[in-house]
């Protein structure tokens, strides 16, 4: 019986898994949409996070003594893992293929195993050395270096942009982590015995959220927003969608929907599990932007997107102790990665 109920939760976990990804993977090819159709990309970013921030309000109150508790590290994923990658995703599609950008956010796993090698001076392994080579070199395919740079360099620089936010805010979870760590040892050695709980990763999802509106309302100013575009349509290959239809699509499906889906289903899987299937967020948004966008990538470019992610698998399975979450558009690498290292155990562009 017990054998048959793990089994059932392994599955229901995949299957909330793969939701996910699909989730947040569709964001991209619904902001684009908008941004061609006049939007700033910094305004479609705040109407995402700012809506987003409104519907998790509820758990936010739920949650509101993290805000006393742990103000660092909400202010940490407000900043980093959804005011700026978000941001500079957002900016770098509008310049680049959907794809593209997310794929070169997949540098992320390897841009913390230099930060591990080379600033805290703690050893790599093999492995995860090879992962980054990958990685690397997956990117020069994808962005066809032996063209020249094909693509919009300002572009390419804003993905990476997207990528070092994430970085950031891996870096700050792994040193909350080590901090609650660190007291918890304290007050065991007090003789108390108590364990420091970690923080419940829906809280720190709803904050980082209002934070990041907080934020970006500074950045994108909505105020000078021509608010008319989203009583419009938007140019979707040709075919024409109400514009307020891709929004609700951005804020209830590719955010609400995919940060809960996504933290519920890293409860039920293993942490390599789950980042496998987070993985397959850049593909999805890869084949959602060549059917919907019709932004075709070249062979060259698709092999050298499936190196990038086999890559980042291996950098982030093999660092010494990095955080476990995947790293992909926005805020579903994010949320992965607060999951990983806020639930001890283990899901945005």
């Amino acid at each position: 019986m017990h054998a048959s109920r793990g089994t059932q939760k392994r599955s229901a976990g995949l299957g909330l898994a793969l939701l996910s990804a699909f989730a947040f993977g569709g964001s991209g090819v619904a902001a684009k949409p908008l941004i061609e159709a006049g939007l700033d990309p910094l305004h479609v970013v705040w109407l995402r996070v700012a809506g987003a921030a409104l519907i998790m309000l509820p758990v936010a109150w739920r949650h509101r003594n993290l805000v006393r508790e742990r103000p660092a590290l909400l202010a940490g994923f407000g900043l980093f893992a959804v005011a700026g990658v978000q941001a500079c995703y957002f900016a770098a599609i509008s310049r680049i293929p959907v794809g593209v950008a997310l794929l070169v956010e997949y540098l992320a796993p390897a841009l913390v195993l230099g930060w591990v090698r080379f600033v805290q001076r703690r050893p790599v392994t093999r492995a995860a050395a090879l992962g980054v080579v990958l990685a690397v070199g997956g990117l020069a395919c994808v962005v066809e270096v032996w063209a020249g740079l094909s693509f919009d360099v300002l572009g390419l620089l804003l993905a990476l942009g997207a990528a070092c936010c994430q970085v950031g805010y891996f870096v700050l979870s792994d040193h909350g982590g080590q901090e609650a760590k660190g007291r918890e040892g304290r007050e065991g050695k007090g003789g108390d015995g108590g364990s420091v709980e970690p923080p419940p990763p829906l809280g720190v999802i709803a904050y980082g959220l209002i934070v990041g509106a907080l934020v970006l309302t500074v950045v994108a100013r909505p105020w000078g927003m021509d608010w008319s575009l989203l009583g419009g349509t938007a140019g979707m290959n040709g075919t024409g969608v109400p514009a307020w239809v891709l929004l609700g699509w951005i804020v209830l499906i590719a955010t609400v929907l995919a940060y809960g889906t996504g933290v519920v289903s890293v409860r039920m899987l293993s942490p390599q599990v789950a980042g496998v299937v987070a993985c397959l967020e850049a593909v999805i948004a890869t084949v959602l932007a060549w059917v919907l966008l019709g932004e075709h990538l070249s062979a060259p470019q698709l092999i050298g997107g499936f190196t990038v992610l086999t890559g980042a698998f291996i950098a982030q399975s093999s660092a010494p102790k990095p955080p476990s979450g995947p790293v992909a558009a926005g805020a579903g690498a994010a949320a992965a990665a607060a999951e990983s290292e806020l639930s001890a155990g283990r899901a945005s562009h």
